[in-house]
């Protein structure tokens, strides 16, 4: 997943987290991949309790998940059954399920007959457990439970966009968004990353669109149930985490890549985003030769319309990613590398909890990295570890201390507040330690065999460290303590032996910020020309030593020098534009005011949204008239995850 939280403040941010033609051709459905079977989840699973979740599934779980759901994009309601398949210990005679807003109307037995159920109390982060009565279970029994019940318009994994919110302006569109705990808002399951789960799908739509999932699909063409209505169905065989669980519903077209890659997006966007897209093909093969064999089948990705609230979202065969990364230049498609990377490191080895989310996010900034640097090579990656330590430098100097360790303890708290740059971060900078101390080869050699050891299993921090203490320290104590393994998790900060990465494309970079913004010298249009993007990022992030915050360090003058000689608010890349915005607001620019105001109303990525927002309320009589009314038309246009956050810093408009 690619939306750790980027910040004016992180801890501001935190603390506001309560809650891709030429040569391609468009077809009508992506090819199963051969040799799509199903995967046996390994035995032996010991459960851990997620306090995100309601379920105990060391007394009954679910193992498999059958929906059947109709799309109402008038009411924005999904409605149907969803067939359970569970299973427990000898003499179970309950299982507990986790819902939220979902509208419960009967639950039975695969014969169809009724079975006691009720709802507990509501807890406004893990929303409510749903109780069943089951007939005592037997030893090596799978029973089927059936629930029907219609998801609410407020469901906070969906989001139903009018067509005047998609590119092509006719068609209306939804799309789901699970991760963390809101699969449990569209579909009654178990939501827990500990519980993973097979699942198959019929989902009806209009027939004027198309749906997609995170699966095989079975009916590429649809299959016509008459009254203006298509169902489609899908299946996937490898168990996964519930909130890989995903939904898109709208008219999109899909363009090969490869014989096992390609791309969905709506058609008036297909050329550009298939185009911006074509390294992903060998991604996949540098990907592969790294760690191991693809496990997924096909590889695609779908390019949502801009309300989608992050850069990525692994769903397994199915990366939903923000249109904002159609840069034109190919420059950020290190988020197609992250993504991918989570074929691994997050679907197919996964955080058993919200506490061990750096075992995602953290293995998978390492891997997305090793990507970048086989793909276009060493100075491109050391670009990119640059920027992520600068951001990990941020984060803990703004962080309370103990959200800067690696295991976190997120108890009666959100999820999300744990989706930092330590989790990925300083995850992926303790990777890198590692391999720098045991050297390249057998730090590979460990790391795929720990995908392997471990594929289709929840993993905790404590499991991570007996793997890796198993198989690459094998009681070597110097070993040991050269690695200093407890302190990276379980302490506040960077241990002694975290080394910050340099790049030799950042020095002139620097040396011309310093230059532009301490001496005062003109913005150096002939080297930002032949700058890349992560250079031009860097530029922008320098800040001079000592700066207190909120203190100034530009003059008006200077301000408009640079607007006007780099021509920074009409810049079309999002992470350079993103870069300018948050120094021009922080100095009330007014000039930048109209470039933020367009930028805020054309997406909804949360990583540029809340950051911009909390800048501008920061600054008090000035900034906070802007955000409101700039929040006022943008807040309709974003997910409920995006619009989550911001309604804790601006609040709601009336």
């Amino acid at each position: 997943m690619a939306f750790k939280l980027a910040s004016a403040s992180t801890l501001a941010l935190a603390a506001a987290m309560g809650l891709t033609l030429a040569g391609c051709s468009t077809l009508t459905g992506s090819p199963a991949m051969p040799g799509d079977g199903a995967v046996v989840a390994p035995s032996g699973v010991e459960w851990v309790q997620d306090v995100h979740s309601h379920a105990r599934p060391q007394i009954a779980r679910v193992g498999h998940v059958d929906l059947d759901l109709t799309a109402d994009f008038d009411r924005k309601v999904l409605s149907g059954e969803a067939t359970l398949d569970i299973s427990g210990q000898a003499g179970a005679d309950q299982i507990i399920l986790d819902v939220r807003n979902l509208d419960i109307a009967s639950v039975t037995d695969g014969a169809g007959r009724a079975l006691t159920w009720r709802l507990g109390a509501d807890d406004p982060i893990l929303g409510q457990p749903l109780t069943i009565d089951l007939p005592p279970l037997r030893a090596d029994e799978t029973r089927k439970l059936v629930i029907s019940y219609a998801t609410r318009p407020d469901a906070a994994a969906l989001q139903w966009l009018t067509p005047s919110q998609t590119a092509g302006g006719e068609k209306p569109y939804l799309f789901s968004q699970g991760q963390a705990i809101l699969t449990r808002t569209w579909v009654p399951t178990q939501d827990s990353p500990g519980i993973r789960q097979t699942y198959s799908a019929r989902i009806v739509v209009p027939s004027d669109l198309k749906a997609v999932m995170s699966a095989e699909s079975l009916t590429p063409n649809g299959e016509p149930v008459g009254n203006g209505m298509t169902a489609y169905r899908f299946r996937m065989t490898n168990p996964v985490p519930p909130y890989l669980i995903a939904l898109g519903v709208g008219d999109v077209a899909f363009a090969d890549i490869d014989e096992r890659t390609g791309v969905w997006t709506e058609p008036s966007k297909l050329r550009a985003a298939h185009d911006e897209l074509m390294p992903t093909a060998d991604m996949v093969d540098v990907a592969e030769d790294l760690y191991g064999p693809y496990r997924w089948g096909r590889y695609d990705l779908l390019v949502l319309p801009p309300s989608f609230p992050f850069g990525g979202m692994e769903n397994p065969r199915l990366t939903f990613a923000t249109p904002t990364i159609i840069a034109g230049d190919r420059s950020l498609v290190s988020l197609v590398a992250h993504e991918l990377a989570h074929s691994w490191s997050g679907n197919l080895v996964t955080n058993a909890t919200w506490d061990d989310f750096w075992l995602n996010e953290g293995f998978t900034v390492y891997f997305e990295n090793r990507i970048m640097e086989a793909v276009y090579g060493r100075d491109r990656a050391m670009q990119e570890q640059v920027l992520g330590y600068g951001d990990l430098q941020e984060a803990i100097a703004e962080l309370p201390p103990e959200d800067t360790r690696l295991k976190l303890d997120l108890a009666g708290r959100d999820p999300d507040e744990g989706m930092t740059d330590i989790a990925y971060e300083k995850g992926a900078l303790f990777l890198r330690t590692i391999e720098g101390i045991v050297g390249r080869d057998r730090f590979d050699a460990w790391l795929r065999g720990y995908f392997e050891r471990n594929a289709f299993r929840p993993m905790t921090t404590e499991r991570f460290l007996e793997d890796i203490r198993t198989h690459l320290v094998q009681g070597d104590e110097a070993l040991e303590d050269r690695l200093m393994m407890d302190a990276w998790i379980y302490q506040p900060g960077l241990p002694s032996n975290a080394v910050a990465p340099q790049s030799d494309a950042f020095v002139p970079v620097d040396n011309a910020a310093r230059a532009v913004f301490v001496d005062g010298a003109t913005p150096p249009r002939a080297l930002w020309d032949g700058w890349n993007t992560q250079q031009r990022q860097r530029f922008l992030a320098w800040r001079p030593n000592g700066l207190q915050a909120g203190r100034d360090w530009l003059t008006p003058a200077q301000l408009a020098a640079l607007d006007e000689t780099l021509d920074l608010s009409q810049e079309g890349n999002a992470e350079v534009r993103f870069g300018w915005l948050q120094i021009a607001l922080a100095h009330r620019y007014e000039p930048a005011v109209a470039s933020a105001e367009e930028f805020l109303l054309g997406m909804g990525r949360r990583k540029f949204v809340l950051p911009l927002f909390t800048t501008l309320w920061n600054e008090g009589d000035w900034g906070r008239p802007i955000a409101t009314r700039i929040y006022a038309r943008a807040r309709p246009l974003y997910h409920p995850v995006t619009t989550g956050s911001v309604d804790a810093v601006v609040g709601v408009p009336n």
